[in-house]
């Protein structure tokens, strides 16, 4: 058994608030310190918050005391969740790790350099040796993990087992992102009810570029490799509050003889983690819907406490060789619950002491 005290920076952001909702009973970390704004510092939690989980604000995190996001106000912590906005977040976080303090960011910034995974337990979970060849300190023990953005978690994921079993040459994807993506207070009631809105700013980026790194290979000198098919994506924000939802076209090197072979690839694919037992890891990391109108948004990415993966409507094209949909809980597996994951996997891994 595990035992970590934890601190979250960013904690009274939506993300930040995510966090102390799925860590408030877990069985290995306990928050011990909460980081913000100069404007939250020295209030307690429940004064300093806008609560707007749908939960009761935990009684013991309501009464600790906000502190600004430097790494003297963090002693005694093993490490941190980062929460913060990626205006802010590569100084402070690249300051905690050179202090010796581990960072698990959920933030954009650290996502594609060189010596910091880019982590999906299911999907790349060897990527966690990167890490030895950060030099943030001297000993090793300061250093940063990085989640995904939250529609290249899905894709990622959906992916992976596609990957190993036929190889990939393209991939379109649009993506059919909810609301609370956007943090709080978010989109406009205006610009969202009633309406679609085909541009996501600076997402679809990300979209093009973080699955090559997740689908790499590792090597023996701790860079990654990253895999050589194209994405081509489309953001679009939809009228939905959580679970984001993706349209995939897929275009394999190897050409299966018929769309059950694919099915059968999917069903047939083993976690790497599996055995691991990991409190946040789903059983069943991956379902694949047989009903043509699964996976919805509302019906299905709270499935696994948010963390499993559904994919429906696999299918051949005409244009591309298979297409399918793909959903996960955008702030749950395409965030904190992602980061927390992560944590998991390094503290099975011996990277966090």
């Amino acid at each position: 058994m595990h035992s970590f005290n934890v601190g979250i920076l960013g904690a009274t952001g939506a993300v930040g608030q995510k966090f102390i909702r799925l860590l408030r009973r877990h069985p290995w970390f306990t928050i011990k310190a909460l980081g913000a704004s100069k404007r939250s510092a020295g209030k307690t939690y429940k004064q300093a918050a806008h609560w707007i989980e749908d939960i009761e604000l935990p009684g013991q995190v309501a009464k600790l005391k906000v502190s600004t996001c430097e790494p003297a106000h963090f002693e005694g912590v093993d490490f941190v969740f980062s929460g913060l906005d990626s205006s802010v977040a590569k100084d402070i976080e690249q300051a905690f790790a050179t202090a010796g303090i581990p960072v698990i960011s959920n933030a954009k910034n650290h996502r594609m350099f060189d010596s910091v995974p880019l982590l999906v337990p299911e999907v790349n979970p060897d990527h966690v040796e990167m890490i030895k060849s950060q030099d943030f300190t001297a000993d090793g023990s300061g250093w940063i993990v990085t989640n995904p953005n939250c529609v290249c978690v899905p894709l990622s994921m959906s992916l992976r087992p596609i990957f190993d079993a036929f190889g990939i040459e393209s991939v379109v994807v649009t993506s059919m992102q909810a609301v609370s993506g956007a943090g709080y207070p978010g989109v406009p009631s205006l610009d969202i009810l009633g309406n679609a809105v085909p541009f996501i700013g600076g997402e679809e980026d990300k979209i093009h570029t973080e699955p090559l790194k997740l689908l790499g290979t590792l090597n023996s000198n701790g860079t990654v490799t990253h895999a050589d098919f194209g994405v081509q994506s489309t953001a679009v924000r939809i009228p939905t509050v959580e679970g984001h939802l993706l349209s995939v076209a897929v275009k394999l090197k190897e050409k299966p003889s018929d769309i059950s072979d694919v099915q059968k690839a999917i069903e047939d694919w083993k976690s790497p983690i599996a055995d691991l037992d990991l409190p946040s890891a789903p059983k069943q990391p991956v379902k694949l819907y047989e009903e043509e109108r699964h996976p919805q948004p509302r019906l299905h990415s709270a499935r696994e406490n948010g963390m499993q993966l559904g994919m429906g409507r696999l299918r051949t094209g005409s244009v591309f060789d298979i297409s399918y949909i793909a959903l996960a809980h955008n702030t749950v597996r395409g965030a904190a619950g992602g980061a927390i994951l992560n944590a998991e996997l390094l503290a099975e891994k011996g990277y966090l002491n």
